[in-house]
């Protein structure tokens, strides 16, 4: 679970989600475990949408018209200027979803390419120092500074595919296996989830998939009928604190990375506001 990256600063541990295949429902898994680990650990859980080309966490959370997002900071992250505090105020906290605070992806699809990655790993560094948790929601496309440098700087990386063989094959031997090792993020650093869609399981079981991409399982998320609905109709958040299935979403996977990294509600993780700022300016030491 250690950075592949040697520059990575210290601070919250951050945790990766990224898909084989576009539009399998790699952001609702990612989504649904960063309320979960808030519920487990009773801290606070940055989640980043880095859909650097189609960013819809917005939508699922029925914020039409976001007021903050990815690219409104392009100016910060361009000249490594983005404070905690300037980040605090562009997220999104949902009423239902206490402890998660939401940065809304990129908009701008045209200028997806043109992040450099010292602007994106300045994100990771202020998120760090921002959040007790940070979850990077990336895409499967790995020709962009979000996905390569989330990878990179991952302290947990969760590959999301399907039983599709074309999904957990084919696109898993492409990008996991062959491309990953390029950019010096070994392959057996992945676990493995593995997406239920709602017309069936396919004749693969989880075990098959995940030895067939060479990572172990760490759970897996039924897409159903409801949860697409929720996606549609902008009610994700709703539909994982009230409904009694959402409450359940992502439940083990959440508790797994909990417990990986000592995030438990009994540790007292959540620091006082002021606590926080005293660590910010010292640079994360507490005394």
């Amino acid at each position: 679970m250690s950075r592949t990256d040697e520059s990575a600063a210290e601070g919250a541990p951050m945790i990766a989600f990224v898909g084989t295949t576009p539009n399998i429902g790699t952001s609702a898994a990612a989504f649904a475990a960063a309320c979960r680990i808030a519920e487990e650990s009773g801290g606070s859980v940055g989640f980043l949408c880095l859909n650097l080309k189609s960013a819809k966490t917005h939508r699922y959370l029925g914020v039409d018209e976001p007021a903050a997002t990815l690219d409104s900071l392009r100016p910060e992250l361009a000249t490594q200027s983005l404070y905690p505090e300037k980040l605090l105020r562009s997220v999104h906290r949902s009423r239902r979803l206490p402890g998660v605070h939401v940065l809304f992806g990129n908009m701008l699809r045209d200028q997806a390419e043109f992040y450099a990655t010292e602007e994106i790993d300045h994100l990771f560094a202020v998120a760090s120092q921002t959040f007790d948790i940070v979850v990077a929601d990336v895409g499967a496309y790995w020709d962009n500074a979000a996905t390569l440098c989330a990878l990179r700087r991952a302290d947990m990386r969760i590959v999301v595919t399907t039983g599709a063989l074309s999904h957990f094959q084919e696109d898993g031997q492409r990008w996991v296996k062959q491309l990953s090792p390029l950019y010096g993020i070994p392959a057996a650093s992945f676990q493995g989830l593995v997406i239920q869609p709602p017309w069936g399981k396919g004749g693969f079981h989880v075990k098959d998939i995940c030895n067939e991409l060479g990572v172990p399982l760490l759970g897996e998320l039924a897409l159903t009928e409801p949860l697409l609905n929720q996606l549609d109709s902008g009610t994700l958040d709703e539909w994982l604190a009230d409904d009694e299935r959402g409450k359940k979403a992502m439940r083990g996977p959440a508790k797994a990375i909990a417990e990986a990294y000592g995030l438990k509600r009994q540790r007292n993780l959540v620091m006082q506001p002021w606590y926080k700022k005293l660590l910010t300016h010292r640079g994360g030491v507490s005394s």
